[in-house]
């Protein structure tokens, strides 16, 4: 019989980055509600942008000397079924986050939630830190806090669903092990933060609507 070869790991490469920004723009400002402030500072910092080949929006994650270890690719299509992938060799430990100037850090399942809970809390928002796990492992959260000059709380925002609760539950109990601070839940009303921010967008505009009666 014939041995199977393993192939060896892909190395980690960004997809090719597209001219502009336009689907990516629209898909996350107008589809999605996240301020387009804090789209244009993810731009800005290059760990947000907008892929050649398909127009998803990628999220980048870096290490210590900035270089890009993790992306998450999301289809910008507002239609159909939502494709959500890490793009091949990435790092788990450098996935898309923000690292503040406090000791505080939020924790979310995905990005598309992490820019809307920022987006429902801006006050002061790039003195905290912020992490999206793209999934419920908690190594990304545990990297963070090792990254962190002094970590002293933690927020989990997962989802308000079964896999958020059991991935919270078994989060906190790694970082009370591992950096013995004790963890916070944050729920969102609704599913994820987007749901809530998407809620409370409707909610305006239908008062708005209302009040020109």
């Amino acid at each position: 019989a014939t041995e199977r070869v393993e192939e060896p790991p892909k190395p980690f490469v960004l997809p090719p980055i597209h001219s502009d920004m336009r689907r990516v723009y629209a898909y996350l400002v107008k589809h999605r509600n996240i301020d387009r402030s804090v789209v244009a500072h993810f731009a800005r910092e290059r760990l947000l942008y907008e892929d050649a080949k398909y127009h998803n929006a990628v999220f980048v994650g870096t290490d210590e000397e900035s270089i890009p270890r993790h992306a998450h690719k999301r289809s910008t299509n507002s239609y159909g079924k939502a494709f959500r992938l890490n793009v091949e060799g990435c790092d788990p430990r450098h996935s898309f986050h923000h690292i503040g100037t406090d000791g505080s850090l939020y924790v979310f399942e995905a990005p598309i939630d992490m820019l809307s809970y920022i987006t429902l809390h801006p006050e002061d928002w790039q003195g905290h830190s912020y992490v999206a796990c793209c999934g419920t492992s908690a190594i990304p959260a545990l990297s963070m806090l090792e990254r962190m000059s002094a970590p002293e709380e933690v927020y989990l925002c997962l989802d308000n669903d079964r896999a958020g609760e059991t991935g919270s539950l078994r989060m906190a109990e790694q970082i009370a092990e591992q950096f013995n601070i004790a963890s916070d839940r944050l729920l969102p009303e609704h599913k994820d933060w987007n749901d809530d921010l998407c809620a409370g967008n409707q909610e305006q505009e239908t008062m708005t609507i209302g009040g020109q009666a």
